[in-house]
């Protein structure tokens, strides 16, 4: 390879997951569910008729690099920003010149905003009417959930596409690829990677394909060559290069073993619980997801017959989180404990599955006119406000409906004689609502 060949030197002291991006969308890895052929994300690209949206998803699942394959298919001006560093006058910026492209040579220009999330009220609302005239392509790239994280007015102008974690056999193929690659990837290196552990960097990534291309890039790069000069990377240096050390048991038993965990938990044994999460741990799984298992049984399974139950587990979380392994385990062993000892309702579940049915099937959003919001409203929606009762004049509770007519007689919540919803149920009763 020539000295220059496309800046070689300094291409090759890009990181891995650099160097491997994707170019095109044949080259792009996973999110079939909006980049398959003939979809509709697949086709705007192709034709360049790309709308503003923004790509929301876990990290290194390839939301920039969906961005930079548009960018580079584009015969507009493409402008990067990053919502951490830049300011209302970069925006401007980005505008003005959007503006001059548009009169001047007719010419579209997109504006790619990472970690879109972060950008507050003013910031958003500098670049709200460029959106709204069609003077930018907008294309924010994000972590968190939009509709919760974003000002409504940038959300409700752009498409939201939602981006998976990568599969497996996903993030296996791409692992593959870079070894092979000589141009781009590890195949300029004489290297034997085993088997188990591409599959374990490809396990334990949790569909991050920057991790894993980290990571074995970390494993290649710092395993001594043989006599020979071949690199030869085994499961134990993968599991030094990614910090996760592979299962001590299949796939099958890891689900038999979670699900005596779950059943132990609503059962309320907690020496059994307590074993299959230690089982778990340290056999090599995440104890995040041990604890996630643990937070989804608080409410599912204990309920309002313990609230504290959830407060419990989610505490663990967070103590977990800060805590790290192993002192982290003291706080989740206790909230482990304490789920199994506390009494037990479903109802919670039960009630939401029912309302959830009803929000499919009825659909009916004929609120009643009292409940709307008419802040704004004329002078009949403002009569219909006035019928509102306020419980606090009413000393906290007061009869009137709150369903739409179709729902009004519906009972989703029905409390259970255990614990404190014995305690809830004799305050309906005090209330009069049976």
């Amino acid at each position: 390879m020539d000295l220059f060949d496309f800046n070689d030197n300094e291409e090759r002291a890009k990181p891995l997951a650099e160097r491997m991006r994707a170019n095109t969308l044949k080259e792009f890895v996973g999110q079939s569910h909006i980049v398959a052929e003939g979809s509709l994300l697949r086709r705007a690209i192709s034709l360049d008729r790309l709308g503003s949206c923004i790509f929301w998803g876990p990290p290194g699942c390839g939301k920039t690099t969906l961005a930079n394959i548009v960018a580079s298919q584009t015969n507009g001006e493409f402008i990067k920003l990053n919502a951490v560093n830049a300011g209302v006058a970069d925006v401007k910026k980005a505008v003005d010149k959007a503006r001059d492209n548009l009169k001047l040579f007719n010419k579209r220009t997109y504006l790619m905003l990472d970690e879109c999330h972060r950008f507050n009220k003013t910031q958003s609302d500098s670049l709200l009417p460029a959106i709204e005239q069609g003077t930018i392509i907008f294309i924010g790239s994000t972590t968190e959930n939009p509709y919760a994280s974003m000002t409504p007015a940038i959300v409700s102008r752009c498409r939201v596409f939602e981006f998976k974690h990568l599969t497996t056999e996903d993030v296996k193929g791409a692992l593959l690829r870079a070894l092979s690659d000589k141009r781009k990837g590890l195949g300029g290196y004489k290297t034997q990677v085993a088997q188990d552990a591409v599959d374990h960097i490809a396990e334990t990534a949790g569909g991050d394909l920057r991790t894993a291309y980290n990571a074995l890039e970390l494993a290649v790069l710092t395993t001594p060559p043989q006599a020979d000069g071949t690199i030869v990377v085994t499961l134990s240096d993968a599991e030094q290069s990614i910090q996760r050390k592979a299962l001590s048991y299949n796939e099958d038993l890891y689900y038999d073993i979670l699900s005596a965990f779950c059943k132990s938990l609503r059962g309320s044994d907690a020496n059994a619980a307590l074993y299959y999460a230690m089982r778990l741990i340290e056999g090599g799984c995440d104890p995040i997801l041990v604890i996630r298992r643990l937070i989804a049984h608080s409410a599912e399974d204990v309920g309002m017959a313990d609230p504290n139950a959830l407060l419990m587990a989610t505490a663990a979380l967070t103590a977990y989180q800060n805590m790290g392994y192993p002192e982290g385990l003291i706080p989740l062993s206790e909230a482990i404990v304490y789920v199994c000892e506390a009494e037990k309702s479903n109802s919670v579940v039960n009630a939401m599955h029912e309302a959830k049915r009803d929000a499919n099937v009825m659909r009916d959003d004929n609120i009643p006119p009292y409940l709307k919001d008419n802040s704004y409203g004329d002078k009949e929606a403002k009569a219909q406000s006035a019928r509102y009762k306020y419980p606090h004049n009413y000393g906290g509770w007061v009869k009137q409906q709150y369903l739409p007519d179709s729902l009004k007689d519906k009972v989703y919540y029905n409390p259970s004689d255990h614990g404190y919803e014995k305690t809830v149920k004799e305050i309906r009763k005090k209330k009069g609502i049976e």
